[in-house]
Order: C-alpha cells, then sequence, then structure tokens
C-alpha cells in the first residue's frame, strides 16, 4: 500500500480512481482499458507537476517517508559479500550505525551506515539511527582499518542527528563525534558519503566528511531540523515549514553553496516510489565518483578532502 504525503492528494485521488476500475468486473462493465490509460496519464502528470516544484518542507518529509529505502536497502542492493562488524572495543555495539566489509562493482570497499529501520520494531533496534558514542568510536575503528589496508569508505548517511539521550552525553558524545570526524579527514582511501534520507547536524557530519559528498534528490541535509530550528529562533517548533524555507537544506541549494558535489536523480515521485531505481541510480553515481578518485595517493586524497571542506565557506 502507498502511503501518501498531504500534498500529494491530486494524486492520491487520480490512483484511488485507477484502482476502483481495475477491480471492476469487465464481463459487467466491459473494456475499461482506455480510461484506465487516460487516468494514469494525469497521474503521472500530475506527481510530475507536484514534485517540480516541492517546498524545502515538502522535501523533508519526503526524506522522512516511512517507504523511502534505507542504509540496509543499498547495502542488499549494491554491496556484494557482505560481512557486519560490530562493536567500538570500548564499551559495546550500536545498531544505529552499521559498519562492515564487503565488494562493490567487485571491488572490496569499507561500508559505513546509518539505519533507521523499516519497520516499528527495527525502528526501536536501530533507535531511529540516532547513534550514540560507540557507534561513532566504532565507525572510527572501521575508518582506520580501511585506511590500513586501502580500502574506499562509503558512508550512507540518514539520521535527524546523534543520540542526545543522557546515557550518551555521560560516554562522551561529543568527543565520539569528533574523533570520527577526525578519522574521515585523516582518511588515506577514498571516501565518498551518500545522503539518502535526511543528513543532520554533527551526527551526520561525522561520517559524511568525505571526498565526495552527493545527496539524493530529495533528501535534505542541515545543522539542525527545522523544527529544533524553529524551537531556538521563535521558541515555536510550530513555524518549521518557516525555518525550513529558510535554511537552505536542500540538495539544490547545497550543490549551489558547494557543500555537496553531485545530486543523484531519484524516481518521479520520489524514492519511496521505486526504491530498487533508487538504489541503482545510487550505484551509477557512486561508481563513477569512485573512478575519478582512481589513482590519487594517500597525500592528494587528504589534501583535496581538506580543501573541500576548507572552501565551502568561500561561496557564502
Amino acid at each position: 500500500m502507498r502511503a501518501y504525503l498531504d500534498f500529494e492528494k491530486p494524486v492520491a485521488e487520480l490512483e484511488a480512481k485507477i484502482d476502483e476500475l481495475r477491480s471492476v468486473d469487465m464481463s459487467a462493465s466491459g473494456d475499461l482499458s482506455e480510461e484506465i490509460g487516460r487516468l494514469e496519464g494525469k497521474a503521472t502528470e500530475a506527481l510530475r507537476e507536484v514534485y517540480g516544484q516541492l517546498s524545502p518542507w515538502q522535501k523533508m518529509q519526503v526524506a522522512r517517508h516511512s517507504l523511502r529505502p534505507h542504509c540496509l536497502d543499498f547495502v542488499k542492493g549494491l554491496i556484494e559479500d557482505f560481512t557486519p562488524l560490530a562493536g567500538d572495543r570500548k564499551f559495546g555495539e550500536d545498531e544505529a550505525i552499521v559498519c562492515g566489509l564487503g565488494r562493490f562493482g567487485g571491488e572490496p570497499i569499507c561500508l559505513i551506515g546509518q539505519e533507521k529501520g523499516s519497520t516499528t520494531e527495527l525502528r526501536l533496534k536501530h533507535n531511529f539511527g540516532m547513534a550514540r558514542p560507540e557507534g561513532y568510536r566504532k565507525a572510527a575503528r572501521l575508518m582506520e582499518l580501511a585506511d590500513r589496508f586501502g580500502l574506499p569508505v562509503l558512508a550512507f548517511i540518514d539520521t535527524m542527528g546523534a543520540f542526545p539521550g543522557i546515557d550518551a552525553e555521560e560516554r562522551g558524545q561529543a568527543e565520539a563525534i569528533a574523533r570520527s570526524t577526525d578519522a574521515c579527514l585523516a582518511l588515506g582511501a577514498p571516501s565518498i558519503a551518500l545522503i539518502i534520507g535526511e543528513g543532520g547536524s554533527g551526527g551526520a557530519v561525522a561520517l559524511a566528511t568525505t571526498n565526495r559528498t552527493l545527496m539524493l534528490e530529495h533528501a535534505v541535509y542541515s545543522v539542525i531540523s527545522p523544527e529544533g530550528a524553529a524551537s531556538i529562533l521563535w521558541r515555536d517548533s510550530g513555524r518549521a515549514q518557516e525555518a525550513a524555507s529558510n535554511m537552505r537544506i536542500t540538495a539544490q541549494d547545497l550543490l549551489r553553496l558547494g557543500v555537496i558535489d553531485t545530486i543523484v536523480p531519484e524516481p518521479l515521485g520520489g524514492a519511496h516510489r521505486d526504491p530498487q531505481a533508487a538504489v541503482a541510480a545510487a550505484g551509477e553515481a557512486l561508481a563513477a565518483k569512485l573512478d575519478e578518485m582512481r589513482g590519487m595517493d594517500a597525500a592528494a586524497l587528504r589534501a583535496q578532502r581538506a580543501e573541500k571542506f576548507l572552501a565551502i565557506g568561500r561561496r557564502l
């Protein structure tokens, strides 16, 4: 079953009519294929019109869609022989961050990703993609391993932010995020981050300080959620839509500002309408970016990565 967002009402009405016609007994009503085809064309056009003019807040809703593909969907579709590795060797395991080794395009890689979960049970297991310190220390451990063996690092970003609980603060959340960011910068191997849904605050940057940063077309990336920004600025989280419109959170804005390098197109109507196509498009974009860095030595990769982030503010 499809889950429609508020602004998709025109599409929902047309597709409901199509489903109704398809359920009609053809023997009693005659051939309805022509009418169904006409309505399908109207639904496609309505979808194209709606998604051609999404506001930043609407893009935030698409990025948070419950049926949008998550990290493990990209792992399943793109990574062969994936072997998960767990634990930070200091405290424990954090299910919000998935780490492991595998093959992408036949070549060995290190994978780090934030997993939100697709069902209530899995969302609780993965803590809605919000990692504690041990998650970031696990990521740093894997990046150091990748550096030692010269393995490219692929990071899949999808989080509202790092977990803000008391237990996380007690175990050094800020320090763990800083060390993970530092591990990203120190990598002597190629690194690529792909923002697949929501890239929130330092919890995203801790894994996305990479040579190349890609975003799916309707993903978002920001220092704070619109709700959080509205609460701070106006003491009113109900003004989140207004905050989103002023925060430059969309892939299109961030490409212009030089924060990201590439926008990966999504299927018409968002990645949640055709997850397999979205995963395939992401795979092609990741492969192209890896090819760009083929042959670069460790010093050149570190220098390019540092310059990339130092240059971001120069466009503002």
